[in-house]
């Protein structure tokens, strides 16, 4: 996770950061309209952004992912879940490209059905881990409950980034990559960690606390268990995200 931190110290990953927030946002606001859960959640095509910006420009794309949705929600949902959302958009623009480097070794651009199986993992897995924390941090707060809120934001996120971000990526990565503004060439070796001996971990907590955690939540919805799914029940979930996430 070093690179998150060093790259504040790289000016064009700064800008680039700024500009991955900007865009976001940018494509956010008007949607914000387009309700689905009034202050909470709305119709989101950018939702595809932060997995595309992500597995271009790393970092900054994580670190614009969460600052583009702390400014979109300053226009219509703005709240003490907006701190549960900077984090879950985060870990939704940090997942792609720390999987993806982990797993490929090919640019994102969809020559192979292999590349699009490894993207639609990292967009299940990043959705997925979105929509349980900021749904955990939104029951831990007593505004929502989990069993609402989950499903709505994995599914807005998964659906939006499977359909237009392989458009996307083979849009605009060949052309980034001329520019010399891919991540992985504007941050040195040393301040890149590729593959860690824990990454494997890593990538089974994040399965075990995210996509299990949902098929937790779908069970107890549909009455298949009986649990009162609450924060306090899937804390334990959000614990290995955590974990997963440091690991990877």
């Amino acid at each position: 996770m070093k690179e998150l931190i060093l790259m504040w110290g790289n000016t064009r990953m700064i800008v680039l950061t700024a500009v991955c927030a900007a865009v976001y946002a940018v494509v956010l606001i008007p949607f914000k309209i387009a309700t689905i859960i009034p202050g909470f959640t709305e119709i989101r095509p950018a939702a595809t952004l932060p997995i595309v910006f992500s597995l271009i420009f790393g970092p900054a794309g994580a670190w614009g992912a969460a600052f583009g949705n702390l400014i979109g929600d300053f226009f219509g949902t703005f709240g003490p879940g907006s701190f549960f959302g900077f984090i879950g958009n985060f870990l939704y623009g940090y997942i792609p490209y720390k999987i993806w480097q982990s797993t490929s070794k090919q640019d994102p651009v969809f020559k192979t059905p292999k590349r699009f199986l490894t993207y639609f993992c990292c967009a299940a897995l990043a959705s997925s881990t979105c929509g349980v924390f900021i749904a955990w941090g939104v029951d831990l707060l007593e505004l929502l409950p989990m069993t609402i809120l989950a499903n709505i934001i994995t599914l807005n996120n998964f659906i939006v980034s499977i359909i237009l971000g392989p458009f996307l990526l083979t849009l605009l990565y060949p052309r980034v990559k001329k520019w010399g503004l891919i991540y992985t060439e504007i941050l040195t070796e040393n301040e890149l960690i590729k593959k860690g001996k824990f990454t494997g971990i890593g990538i089974l907590c994040l399965l075990i606390g995210s996509i299990g955690g949902l098929v937790v939540i779908n069970l107890a919805i549909f009455g298949v268990i009986h649990l009162p799914i609450n924060w306090t029940i899937m804390l334990p979930a959000v614990l290995i995200i955590i974990i997963g996430t440091i690991l990877i």
